[in-house]
């Protein structure tokens, strides 16, 4: 059977000279869109439709086939069967409330669809009447308010969420979906926020509703008064906040798993291995078996939790030893195969098992494990769009973890330690590590380790400047917690340092081909100030006097670095142009730096001249260090523990409407209406009368 006979809903008779039959749906759909009243004849007309099983796709392209004339024509008879189906939604007669559900699904999409240029106005009139909107907006909120909060099957309050998925996705930018006032004024809130304390319905239903509310929480922020940011902001009971946590942690969880799953694959045995090396020949990049679509919605999920909601940061740090077993459903909810990774909610066989084996030898893990593992794999790959946007809401949600006391608090506690081992990229210059067992260390050791393992593996000719930035501004927060209280963490602090370096290498040879794109000058200040943090205040935060000795030890063995850095930066500010200052600025910046340098060379060719030495081992160089602290000078610099705090307005208003677009498109892809198997609702209400 064609396309389009399937669409038309058509039955043949076994002869084939007879005319195909419509079913009786779709000769009912047909006299919606005839002028007269289809109640007129029948006046039970609207009882017998909800009765008959929906056909979606005829429905969605008959509406869609409608031209502006016809419209005026037809509106009285949508804005009827828009009326009826919020009355349905009331009936006791489950199979009307399913019907009445995909009806207004397709009634939002094929609206929408035929009348993009159109104004919100317009849309709201065709639908509902605008005259009428307001009662029929309402009346349907509040139904599925009680459907949501009722006892009702969880098929029914699956199809609750995904109509209101559909509704919030069907214009690109939310913000322009005008409808959504009426959803604001009667808020939906808590009807949303009930699903997530349960264990069972989490299991169902949390992922649609978590992703839901960051959605709802997007519509005009800037613009109005939003009160799903207002309620978000206020939540402080833990069964809530925990149950929001949980979404999170199993979908990013089951995604990391998966990746794993796939990268063990990649690796597994020699002929695997061969495999591969052919593969390679014929694919342009041979990692690109390892790319797993990334999940920027739940991403949005737990930024609008954390940037929001203070209370959530305690959530971060609850240890799940295993998450937590859902019994299973009478109906699965149906999948679509073809769905990439990522995109939609964990699979049921994640959220009805226990959490698979974690680390070797850890016994617990929690949110923010989750979270780190799962920033390790997307922050490796940055030139795809999406997975550049994913690393860069990672650092955005780091961001704000890093400026909280609370959180910096638990990040260092040294009675919380967990092992969490990062994803590392496969780079030539460096050996792939065999000894996987990651030492036990305070949480802030593993945020640390992912800036500088993408400090050190980012430096190519596309250079992502601003997550660099947004690295370095992260080490540089959480540098000034330890300094501020005195936070002595045992760290291996010359890996960053080391990094840091080859960053302003990397600047200083590649000068002319970045300047053309970005002001360099001003990550080689925030570069050049962490040293001069290290350097002013290294003495009440590093853990041993010999860890500060080292920093002079690396400063002094790459002074050429330093050296370089000054003579660009002095040449810039001498001469006339638009990196004037901002060049200035880094030359003042280097003066201990350059005090350290010039005060320790001579002093070191000194000794080994006077001793015959013609190269000094670290153990020399660090004594002639030790002994010539007394008589070096340096500048007390201000502000140096000083930072910008995060601000979403206006710095990052264009990202997230850019991010919120992508993730309303992607939502509305997967929110296929033929995946809530009419015929599996069908069948769980066949028995109800």
């Amino acid at each position: 059977m064609s396309q389009v006979e399937k669409k038309a809903g058509l039955l043949r008779r076994t002869s084939s000279s007879k005319k195909p039959l419509k079913e009786k749906v779709v000769l009912m759909y047909d006299e919606i869109f005839a002028k007269e009243d289809p109640a007129k004849n029948n006046p039970r007309f609207w009882d017998e439709l909800f009765l008959m099983k929906v056909n979606l796709e005829y429905l969605e392209s008959k509406l869609e086939s409608v031209d502006g004339e016809e419209v005026q024509r037809i509106q009285d008879n949508i804005n009827s069967l828009f009326h009826h189906c919020v009355q349905a939604l009331g009936e006791e007669h489950q199979i009307k409330v399913v019907n009445a559900l995909q009806t207004l699904c397709a009634l939002f999409r094929g609206v929408h669809q035929k009348n993009k240029s159109a104004s919100g106005f317009d849309i709201i009139n065709m639908l509902m009447g605008f005259d009428k909107a307001e009662l029929r907006m309402k009346d349907l909120m509040e139904s599925l308010d009680s459907l949501l909060c009722g006892e009702g099957s969880d098929s029914l309050k699956s199809l609750c969420l995904k109509l209101l998925l559909c509704l919030v996705t069907v214009t690109d930018n939310i913000s322009q979906n005008t409808i959504l006032e009426y959803v604001m004024i009667n808020s939906i809130f808590e009807a949303i926020l009930q699903i997530l304390p349960d264990v069972s319905s989490r299991g169902q239903h949390g992922y649609d509703a978590v992703v839901l509310l960051a959605l709802l929480v997007n519509y005009r922020k800037y613009e109005s008064v939003n009160p799903y940011i207002v309620k978000l902001s206020i939540v402080d009971d833990e069964p809530n906040l925990n149950g929001m946590g949980m979404v999170v942690h199993q979908a990013l969880t089951e995604y990391n798993r998966q990746y794993k799953d796939k990268e063990e694959e990649n690796q597994g045995g020699f002929f695997s291995t061969l495999s591969n090396m052919v593969g390679s020949m014929f694919i342009a990049d041979a990692d690109e078996k390892l790319s797993v679509q990334t999940n920027e919605a739940i991403l949005l999920a737990l930024y609008e939790a954390v940037h929001l909601n203070r209370n959530f940061i305690t959530v971060l740090a609850q240890s799940h030893p295993e998450i937590d077993m859902v019994g299973t459903p009478a109906t699965p909810i149906p999948t679509t195969p073809t769905t990439p990774l990522g995109t939609t909610p964990p699979s049921l066989d994640m959220m009805n098992n226990p959490e698979l084996p974690l680390d070797p030898n850890l016994q617990t893990s929690n949110l923010l494990i989750t979270f780190l593992k799962y920033a390790s794999i997307v922050m490796q790959d940055t030139k795809d769009e999406h997975r550049l946007n994913s690393a860069r809401l990672c650092l955005i949600i780091l961001t704000c973890i890093a400026e909280d006391q609370y959180a910096d608090a638990f990040l260092h506690d040294d009675n919380m330690n967990f092992r969490v081992n990062l994803h590392k990229m496969p780079m030539r210059h460096r050996k792939k590590a065999v000894d996987k067992t990651t030492p036990s260390r305070p949480l802030v050791c593993a945020v640390l380790d992912l800036m500088v393992e993408f400090i050190v593996t980012h430096m190519m000719k596309d250079f992502p400047m601003d997550l660099y930035l947004r690295c370095v501004q992260i080490i540089h927060k959480l540098i000034c917690y330890q300094k501020k209280c005195r936070i002595r963490l045992h760290y291996t602090w010359r890996e960053l340092w080391s990094a840091l370096i080859n960053l302003l290498k990397f600047l200083l040879s590649n000068e002319t081909t970045l300047l053309a794109k970005y002001n360099i000058f001003h990550l080689a200040l925030l570069v050049v100030n962490l040293f001069n943090m290290f350097i002013t205040y290294g003495d009440t935060f590093l853990p041993t006097s010999n860890s500060y000795d080292e920093l002079y030890y690396e400063i002094v063995r790459m002074h050429q670095v330093f050296d370089n850095l000054y003579c660009m930066v002095l040449r810039v500010s001498t001469n006339t142009g638009q990196w004037k200052e901002p060049a200035s600025k880094v030359t003042h910046a280097l003066v201990n730096v350059r005090a350290i340098i010039n005060h320790f060379n001579p002093k070191i060719e000194s000794y080994a001249a006077v001793n015959h030495i013609s190269q000094l081992s670290e153990e020399q160089v660090l004594e002639v260090v030790r002994s010539n602290y007394d008589t070096l000078t340096l500048k007390l610099q201000d502000g140096l523990d000083q930072f910008e705090r995060y601000s979403e307005q206006p710095k990052e208003a264009a990202f997230f409407k850019e991010l919120v677009r992508s993730i309303s498109l992607n939502v509305r892809k997967n929110v296929s209406l033929n995946t809530l198997s009419q015929d599996v609702l069908l069948k769980e209400f066949s028995t109800i009368s």
